[in-house]
């Protein structure tokens, strides 16, 4: 059951010489529930010290915590579940291995969302919604009119990916999409605490 609203995904290259752990902390303690780690240039060993210090930091705050991709990771440190994308395992592989952790899918359009939940995704990240560094490479914003499109057409839970930012919420939350998975907006924040609970008052 997807029961949460406002997703964190992790850069730590983004957090304004800050420890990852402890901007991640600030915005648990704002109100973000479920956390993923994407650090995909950490060798394994380094990213799987990261992923128990953020599986522990996770269930202090009762927030759940997925891994990018690496379901090995996932299940050696008993996160929640795992976050996917086009060159990833099947969504139906990572089933099959894993039939009780969470699958989230990074989607870049109306058809390959709509294709991961019928394979078993729990839920999709549809974007890049606004100009985001981190979906340069998945080509130009799909805009709200796409995301609006997503929302009413897809059978299953749609988190606006990309851009996203406190000034732009409003503009999102028009689409009828009220969940977002936010990076920059909340990791670069001078107060994650605070950036976080003013997106958890705006989703409501």
């Amino acid at each position: 059951m997807i029961d949460f609203s406002l997703y964190l995904i992790t850069d730590r290259h983004r957090t304004a010489n800050r420890p990852l752990p402890e901007v991640v902390a600030a915005a648990l303690a704002g109100g973000v529930r479920t956390v993923q780690l994407r650090e995909k240039d950490l060798p394994p060993a380094e990213l799987y010290d990261l992923a128990w210090e953020l599986r522990e930091l996770t269930a202090r705050f009762d927030a759940r915590l997925l891994i990018n991709d690496r379901i090995d990771v996932a299940l050696a440190v008993e996160a929640d579940g795992v976050h996917l994308g086009i060159n990833s395992l099947p969504v139906t592989a990572a089933r099959r291995i894993a039939p009780d952790l969470l699958i989230g899918y990074s989607s870049h359009g109306v058809g390959e969302a709509a294709a991961a939940l019928a394979k078993g995704a729990d839920f999709v990240t549809f974007g890049p919604v606004f100009p985001t560094p981190s979906k340069a490479a998945f080509g130009e914003p799909k805009g709200c009119a796409e995301l609006a499109r997503a929302c009413a057409t897809l059978h299953g839970p749609v988190f606006a990916l990309g851009g996203v930012t406190l000034d732009n919420l409003d503009h999102v939350t028009a689409t009828g999409c009220h969940r977002v998975a936010v990076i920059g907006a909340i990791l670069e924040a001078p107060d994650p605490a605070a950036a976080a609970e003013a997106f958890r008052r705006g989703l409501i």
